[in-house]
């Protein structure tokens, strides 16, 4: 494949930039300038853009070049599951923004709430760990023996997640937030969780919520402290991006549905028929194959009136 070919094949991938493939592919500017010195792309980059476009069955000739897809189709499918992150990350940010537009009024970027009630994203995300910490056995004297509870770390996760990307939101604008998490995304999880591990580092975002909020800690490193150190939470808890930008959605119209029917008026009854409203909400989701935030809400609402 000639160089200028590469490029527009890139392009119609929905690459934005060389960067942007380079960075998926994980190859360096180096490679590139070879690249376009010699206008020649190695066979396997040629090969990954063909399976990406689906033309596998135009390359297969012999039994080795079957062995060679094989070991590349892995990395084709994260290539193209990675491409999408950008997009997803736009919607998350767009969403939470309008989620904090309608319950705290326009201007809440001011640290003020449309009733004059002060906004500390910084408290709500260490109490959201706190609650993380809580569904795990930590206690020394109780339950020692008790396993921890995935789904509510899971859905706790999610939670700091709403309050992180509002007090991003908060330093800067949705196209710089989508810039400054878009390469943390890309990670293996866990599968073999540690559940020591999993409570020091959700501890590490407590620190970081207090250095920023005692002035020991600038706002905009503590920013990129925090991104960084949520998405290792994600990775050791096993928790990936995929399942954390559905959880959202989730979450995100389950809080809409909440200030619908009064939560913060105090009439809202979280647990229904049994088991609290998060808990309906997973169980909703697992059983969706695409989930569409009208979709779900109706489904809530279905649910919610059956309380008893």
């Amino acid at each position: 494949m000639l160089y200028k070919d590469f490029k527009e094949n890139i392009r119609s991938l929905g690459f934005g930039s060389i960067e942007n493939f380079m960075q998926y592919a994980g190859v360096t500017s180096d490679d590139v300038l070879s690249w376009e010195e010699k206008n020649e792309i190695p066979y396997l980059v040629s090969l990954i853009l063909h399976i990406l476009k689906g033309e596998k069955e135009l390359l297969v000739t012999n039994s080795a070049l079957d062995n060679v897809i094989e070991e590349c189709l892995p990395l084709a499918s994260l290539l193209e599951e990675v491409s999408s992150f950008p997009h997803k990350l736009e919607e998350m940010f767009l969403l939470q923004k309008k989620l904090n537009d309608s319950t705290n009024g326009n201007n809440w970027e001011l640290g003020v709430t449309k009733f004059g009630k002060e906004i500390n994203w910084l408290r709500c995300i260490h109490m959201e760990v706190a609650e993380l910490i809580e569904s795990t056995p930590w206690k020394h004297w109780k339950n020692i023996n008790s396993e921890p509870d995935m789904n509510n770390i899971h859905v706790e996760l999610v939670d700091i997640w709403h309050f992180l990307m509002s007090y991003i939101l908060q330093e800067t604008n949705v196209p710089k937030a989508v810039s400054l998490v878009n390469t943390h995304c890309i990670y293996e999880v866990a599968h073999d969780i540690d559940v020591k591990l999993m409570v020091n580092e959700a501890e590490k975002l407590s620190y970081i919520s207090l250095a920023i909020d005692t002035g020991n800690m600038p706002s905009f490193s503590g920013i990129e402290r925090f991104i960084d150190q949520f998405f290792r939470c994600c990775k050791i808890s096993g928790l990936s991006f995929m399942w954390l930008q559905k959880l959202y959605i989730g979450k995100n119209c389950l809080n809409q549905f909440r200030q619908d029917n009064g939560y913060k008026e105090g009439h809202y009854i979280k647990v229904w028929n049994g088991n609290e409203d998060n808990v309906v909400m997973v169980d909703l989701l697992e059983k969706m194959e695409d989930v569409g935030f009208d979709d779900l809400y109706g489904k809530l609402k279905e649910e919610y009136s059956k309380n008893k």
